[in-house]
């Protein structure tokens, strides 16, 4: 798989529930630290509620991810916040909920349910986008070939991030995981063309 699904911008939703209030906020990150400063933000706006909880899931594998109860009884929010992330198939995602306490104790299936509804309405919020896995790759070659390594580019279409047009030339390209193979053998073929790892 050289997809996989996040969210195009920050979203928030709320749940209430026998007077506790919740609120959820969530944004695409692509790093623990983006995502702990998001968390880090809310907590601060939010510096007189009793419980931040949060979840995160990072990377295009889905293998990095974290779930904070911050308090609540074990597992009964930040599992069901990335609970949340998972049934939707998320990732580059953090999910962070607010708990105002109404005075009426929720018992842990009412906790579970509110992080869970809270979360949930957040993600509906938000548009959900799908992006591919893209690779890189650095070349360089002598000017005289400046006709055929472009004839290459048009056709198989890569994204140019960098290119340098002298006596030798250079250009950095950005493929689809899954369309980099053809490209990478198609520019070693021409046996001029540099290829850096």
């Amino acid at each position: 798989m050289d997809t996989y699904k996040t969210i195009a911008s920050p979203s928030q939703g709320t749940y209430s529930q026998l007077r506790s209030k919740f609120l959820a906020f969530v944004a695409p990150v692509r790093t623990v630290d983006e995502a702990m400063a998001f968390v880090s933000s809310i907590q601060k706006e939010y510096y007189d509620a009793r419980h931040v909880c949060y979840a995160y899931m990072l990377g295009a594998a889905r293998d990095t991810f974290r779930a904070n109860d911050n308090g609540e009884p074990s597992g009964t929010a930040g599992k069901p916040i990335l609970g949340q992330i998972n049934s939707g198939e998320l990732t580059d995602i953090v999910i962070a909920v607010v708990r105002y306490f109404g005075g009426i104790k929720l018992g842990t299936s009412g906790l579970i349910q509110a992080y869970k509804a809270a979360a949930a309405e957040a993600i509906a919020a938000a548009e959900v986008i799908e992006k591919t896995v893209d690779e890189t790759l650095h070349i360089s070659f002598d000017y005289l070939l400046m006709n055929d390594v472009m004839r290459i580019v048009k056709e198989e279409s890569p994204t140019v991030i960098a290119q340098a047009f002298d006596n030798l030339c250079t250009m950095t390209l950005a493929q689809r995981a899954s369309l980099m193979p053809r490209l990478r053998t198609r520019l070693e073929n021409l046996r001029e063309v540099t290829i850096e790892p």
